[in-house]
């Protein structure tokens, strides 16, 4: 019989299975088509400004402002949903919302139209796809959570890259409506959405630590053992809400949200008014997120040995510092080596914030810890 103080007694963590592998590939997609494409705002940006006569760039501005306050805001409720009811349903309205509202964007002509579709709707959709498959992931793979994360967010990445090279061959290229480039969007959607609503599903239940062995230790992803009965103490529902490293967390990244993301607004249009090409200043956005996933994915891999806290905060001083260099970057080449730097080390922040959230959290609570984290950043 082990004893707690038998380090041969901390059950390792299993290997992570085809249906973790499976659900996390769905989470990319499901960030792909949320967050991926809020990030390609840029293009429509810089085409509102001529599609809606009269409009500044400060009121377009807020029709991407206000989709990602609400897609933000929405998340606790999501991390709540996922948490008391699992993914799938969540996911499945979400999803029917998120393509319903495209389909009507791609009909509207006014501002006002604009307003209620793309902003309000597609922000409320989008948060109900968004937070359930972080909190699903982080549960599928507890061990290795700055990767997983990395991976997952990363599919935001790729929406990125994809999204404004797509909108900018339809709109400006091939000059297909605008009507037309939306349906085409929501088209790309249906196969992805419909894989993310199969494949993001709960971990095969276990049976619990207590249960199988009165002294097994339960072994945390910094390596520590947690004895069950400290971890049945952190199963109060929102009881790490009130730590005060949680508390920080969410206040600190806040504070660093508020400029964030200003550069995937405004990069295509800052570029344009130094005397580029609209073609290269739409691609720019592209580069900017293809630089953000390497952001994404290697630094969280890095953090699961040096640590996610570690890692986090050397990143959102290095992303504070390289936006505080935009204005010093007037040509193409300055263009592309500064938005690459940026991409890179802001990204990593939007990885790093799930796994660190997700270290507070008892297993049963990883959906409420990011989807509130996520809630105090939407106004920032």
């Amino acid at each position: 019989m082990t004893t707690p103080d038998n380090p041969s007694a901390i059950a390792p963590y299993p290997k992570t299975s085809a249906r973790a592998w499976l659900a996390l590939l769905g989470a990319s997609l499901a960030l792909f088509c949320t967050v991926g494409f809020l990030n390609a705002f840029g293009v429509f940006q810089e085409y509102y400004t001529t599609y809606l006569h009269g409009h500044s760039s400060s009121d377009i501005s807020w029709i991407g402002s206000l989709s990602i306050f609400l897609l933000y805001a929405g998340s606790p409720f999501g991390g709540v949903l996922v948490d008391r009811i699992g993914p799938t349903i969540p996911l499945c309205v979400g999803s029917v919302g998120l393509l319903l509202v495209l389909f009507m964007t791609s009909l509207c002509t006014q501002y006002w139209q604009l307003m209620l579709a793309q902003a309000l709707l597609l922000g409320i959709s989008a948060s109900l796809v968004f937070c359930p498959p972080l909190g699903v992931v982080l549960r599928h793979m507890p061990h290795r959570r700055g990767l997983a994360m990395g991976l997952t967010i990363g599919g935001s990445s790729i929406g990125g890259i994809v999204w404004p090279i797509m909108l900018q061959q339809l709109l400006n290229k091939d000059h297909v409506s605008f009507g037309w480039t939306i349906r085409a969007v929501a088209f790309t959607m249906m196969p992805l959405l419909a894989f993310a609503c199969l494949t993001i599903v709960e971990p095969a239940k276990k049976p619990s630590p207590t249960t199988t062995a009165n002294a097994t230790d339960i072994k945390t992803d910094g390596g520590e053992a947690l004895r069950p009965a400290a971890a049945d103490s952190l199963n109060g529902d929102g009881a790490f809400l009130k730590k005060p490293t949680y508390m920080l967390l969410c206040g600190g990244l806040a504070l660093a949200y508020l400029g964030l993301f200003t550069p995937l607004f405004y990069i295509s249009s800052y570029a344009i008014a130094q005397g580029q090409a609209t073609s290269t200043a739409f691609y720019l956005l592209s580069a900017v997120n293809a630089s953000s996933f390497s952001g994404r994915v290697v630094p969280g891999h890095l953090a699961d040995v040096a640590g996610h806290y570690n890692l986090l905060t050397l990143f959102t001083l290095l992303s504070g510092l390289v936006g505080f260099t935009w204005t010093k970057a007037t040509s193409l080449a300055g263009l592309i080596v500064w938005g690459v730097a940026y991409g890179f080390t802001s990204g990593a922040v939007m990885s790093l914030q799930g796994a660190c959230a997700g270290k507070i959290a008892p297993p049963q609570h990883q959906g409420l810890a990011v989807g509130f984290l996520m809630g105090c950043l939407s106004i920032a």
